[in-house]
């Protein structure tokens, strides 16, 4: 059965009872890997008891597919529900699951982590015609989803956290479900059960680097500064650098300059117009901020924006790498700005 995405995070802490195996695939190796270990760990944690756990390639089971079978139906010496985990499980496996299956009764959970697959795939199809195996499409989530799991997970520990604290959260950690995980079990553990995270905590313990270079990047952008647009890029940490992330970013600040550029058309003195935007601009960026709005009138913020979205668009649809797609979409931006100086 294929689970819908709002009974995603339920399933993966508390599987339904009969489901036999679990099929994790998508482009977002992040959710794939962080569901597999939460899988894991509902049934033997910590989920590295060599008696209790068996980890397969796919090649191996491919090769040799009464191996996963063997494990499947092999005996707890230690006592316990067991666990087979599939790493890179391909097509080339869905005989030997078929075939565990219809072994007979087990309740040795197997957890299979595969890239994206096919609607014609032989693998998704078993998982999705079978009663006994739930599949979990994993594809890239957007700054709401990583909202949405943040909350929970602060939640479970019972730590509060600030609204613009959990805003700048899901900004910074979107596009990898195991990397927000880490972050935010490094702030729970900074906070402790019943504290509370506001904003500088967020800057203090993951925010305060990568926010600043996507605040240079996007203050690069809408300058039409290109050799900025390119350092501002190769400071971000390989953890920040996502290209959905960076583009989102990015359209947050033309999103600003777009409703600044309305007030001013309004009626409004540039310094009135800025002092109302909600979060205020930094005091150091007032005089940047002032002359992109010179610069830059609203048709062309839309357009810009609608560059930006597009390239996001590009970036979970198409095999273009996505770090390409958004170079290209921040340079011919920039470009643009630049012929207005």
């Amino acid at each position: 059965m294929k689970l819908p995405p709002n009974r995603i995070d339920g399933f993966v802490r508390r599987p339904e009872p009969g489901i036999r195996a679990v099929l994790l695939y998508g482009p977002d190796s992040g959710a794939v890997r962080d569901y597999a270990d939460t899988l894991a760990r509902g049934v033997v944690d910590p989920p590295t008891d060599p008696f209790r756990v068996a980890e397969l390639a796919s090649a191996e089971i491919g090769r040799d597919p009464a191996r996963l079978v063997d494990e499947v139906f092999a005996m707890s010496l230690s006592g316990g529900r067991r666990l087979v985990r599939v790493r890179d499980a391909t097509d080339a496996v869905a005989p030997a699951l078929e075939a565990a299956l219809k072994g007979g009764e087990s309740d040795t959970l197997i957890v299979l982590e595969a890239d994206e697959l096919t609607p014609r795939s032989a693998l998704r199809k078993l998982g999705e015609g079978a009663d006994t195996v739930a599949t979990i499409a994993c594809y890239m989530p957007d700054e709401e989803a990583i909202g949405r799991f943040i909350h929970r997970q602060l939640a479970d520990a019972r730590v509060a956290v600030d609204g613009e604290a959990e805003h700048l959260l899901a900004t910074l950690l979107v596009g990898d479900r195991q990397i927000a995980r880490r972050e935010v079990e490094k702030l729970i553990a900074y906070a402790g059960e019943g504290g509370r995270i506001d904003l500088e905590a967020v800057r203090a313990s993951i925010g305060d680097a990568t926010e600043r270079s996507l605040d240079d990047l996007a203050m690069a952008v809408a300058e039409g500064d290109l050799e900025g647009v390119d350092r501002a890029l190769a400071k971000l940490p390989p953890e920040g650098g996502e290209a959905i992330g960076i583009l989102r970013a990015v359209q947050r600040h033309f999103l600003r300059l777009h409703q600044l550029a309305v007030m001013i058309d309004g009626g409004d003195a540039p310094d009135a117009a800025m002092a109302a935007l909600r979060p205020p601009v930094f005091f150091k960026a007032k005089a940047a901020i002032r002359g992109q709005a010179r610069r830059w009138n609203q048709a062309q913020l839309g357009e810009s924006l609608r560059r930006l979205i597009d390239a996001e668009a590009e970036c979970k649809r198409t095999g273009r790498p996505p770090e390409t797609v958004c170079a290209a979409t921040l340079m011919a931006i920039a470009r643009a700005a630049a012929r207005k100086n």
